[in-house]
């Protein structure tokens, strides 16, 4: 263990070369930190899904499945961290784990205390609280990081709600979002009386976000707050609603990032607005990683606040392996220090500047596949983990054995994570795997997916084999169905 502050960039990454202090990432997959144990030694992924068949050296996995049907992914990792078997594992490896993970809860936090685990994040009613997007909307106001013009009410009938706009100058075309939900199940798009009484027994009475319809682009980004001020990753365009991904409408189902994402004066704007959402949030107590949505207006080029997901999130793969990490340091490397026992000094203002300019060199994308039609069957076979590449022919070879997506050498290969295999069943919303890639998956205005893009979402498809079934088994539900996964 070092023995005084470290100073730079380069003591920090000889810290984690040299770190002796066990550290789990717990949770259905590894996806979100897939690539991390590259940097910091002793990391290790304890997950209940092995996407690799048992050939990865840092996945570890229960060898019985759960007797029953897990219905939150807080259950996933609760029931992980209380498995007799993986806890004999842990305590087999030597010293007191580090644990991290997506979702947790009161129960999470108790585990950890209960076995003297050492939970790395903040704390649950914390993360709770700052969950609310009517929350999120204050604290963005009292930064000077607003909203897309907005009031923060509730209406009992279509004739209060107009009433209410009117005198906030929002207009009649709206968009309502309720404090929680994901992956757009709490956001209604309400024109007409018509919208009303179709979403009235969500909406009627609820306090919620009252927001005047614009037209935008929006963009996924992570940041980390540290002691030293907060850091900003790299602005990616989100992929929502793609019928042949998701069976949601308006359904996160991947993120592309490359040099046009936005303006040099576009990133500089939406760079200081999550910074300075990122200090306030510091303010409530929060320490460490956070995903922010931000919407640019396609008619006044004003940059505004999203939604806050205060935790790890499913845009954290990309960010891990951008221009600015390999720089420097993955952005999730700077929230374990917050959290492990180490001083450190960091210029927050330097790394921000050199992560905006290299933002400007990079390309990568992901997509989150499930599947979207409302059939059962049981699955016989399942594309294998690792890259595969489209030939000249149009034609899916599968290349080589790989255990993350680092070692894409052009955009004809790609990396494909399996979720669900065989002896797993596919439903409406089943989680069949994650593609990262480095080529454009979306065109611009109009949004569409890249014929590219097509040919890997049809061909992972077409790798799938399955039976259909004229039962409906107990089956586990969906587990990526928001954007942190």
């Amino acid at each position: 263990m070092t023995t005084h502050p470290l100073r730079n960039i380069s003591e920090i990454r000889s810290f984690y070369r040299t770190n002796d202090e066990p550290i789990y990432f717990v949770g259905p997959t590894p996806f979100n930190l897939l690539g991390l144990d590259r940097w910091v030694r002793n990391f290790n992924y304890l997950t209940y899904y092995d996407p690799w068949d048992g050939q990865h050296p840092r996945i570890i996995t229960p060898s019985q499945p759960y007797d029953g049907t897990f219905t939150s992914s807080e259950q996933i990792t609760n029931w992980l961290l209380r498995n007799p078997e993986l806890q004999a594992r842990l305590k087999a490896r030597g010293g007191k784990p580090r644990v991290m993970a997506v979702f947790i809860d009161e129960e999470t936090e108790e585990i950890c205390r209960e076995l003297g685990y050492t939970l790395t994040l903040p704390p649950v009613a914390l993360r709770k609280r700052l969950d609310s997007k009517l929350e999120t909307t204050r604290l963005g106001n009292e930064a000077g990081a607003p909203s897309v013009p907005n009031i923060l009410a509730s209406a009992d009938s279509y004739d209060e709600l107009l009433a209410l706009a009117g005198e906030a100058g929002l207009g009649s075309d709206l968009v309502i979002q309720l404090p929680y939900g994901d992956s757009g199940k709490t956001t209604f798009f309400v024109a007409s009386q018509q919208d009303w009484d179709k979403y009235t027994e969500d909406l009627a009475g609820q306090e919620a976000k009252i927001m005047k319809r614009i037209r935008n682009t929006a963009f996924a980004v992570e940041g980390c707050i540290t002691r030293h001020g907060t850091i900003v990753g790299p602005f990616m365009v989100d992929l929502t609603g793609y019928e042949s991904m998701t069976p949601y409408k308006g359904g996160w189902c991947g993120n592309d990032v490359f040099p046009e994402t936005m303006t040099q004066k576009q990133r500089t704007a939406a760079t200081q607005l999550v910074r300075k959402l990122g200090d306030r949030l510091a303010l409530e107590g929060y320490t460490g990683f956070f995903e922010v949505d931000t919407l640019i207006d396609l008619d006044t080029d004003e940059v505004y606040l999203g939604e806050l997901n205060p935790r790890i999130s499913g845009a954290s793969p990309i960010t891990m392996v951008t221009a600015g990490a390999y720089a420097d340091l993955p952005l999730y490397l700077f929230h374990l220090l917050e959290y492990m026992d180490v001083d450190y000094t960091i210029d927050t203002d330097e790394i921000n500047e050199r992560w905006t300019e290299l933002a400007a060199i990079d390309q990568w994308s992901q997509l989150i596949m499930k599947q979207p039609e409302d059939e059962v069957s049981s699955i016989l076979a399942a594309p294998r983990t690792g890259t595969w590449a489209i030939q000249p022919d149009g034609s899916f070879e599968y290349r080589r054995p790989a255990l993350d997506w680092h070692g894409l050498q052009d955009e004809n290969e790609f990396f494909f994570m399996r979720i669900y295999g065989p002896g797993d069943y596919l439903f409406k919303g089943a989680d069949l795997g994650i593609v990262m890639g480095r080529s454009r998956m979306q065109t611009d205005d109009p949004k569409s997916l890249t014929p590219r893009c097509e040919q890997i979402v049809s061909g992972i498809r077409s790798q799938y084999v399955s039976s259909p079934l004229t039962e409906a088994p107990v089956i586990m539900p969906t587990l990526l169905n928001s954007k942190a996964l």
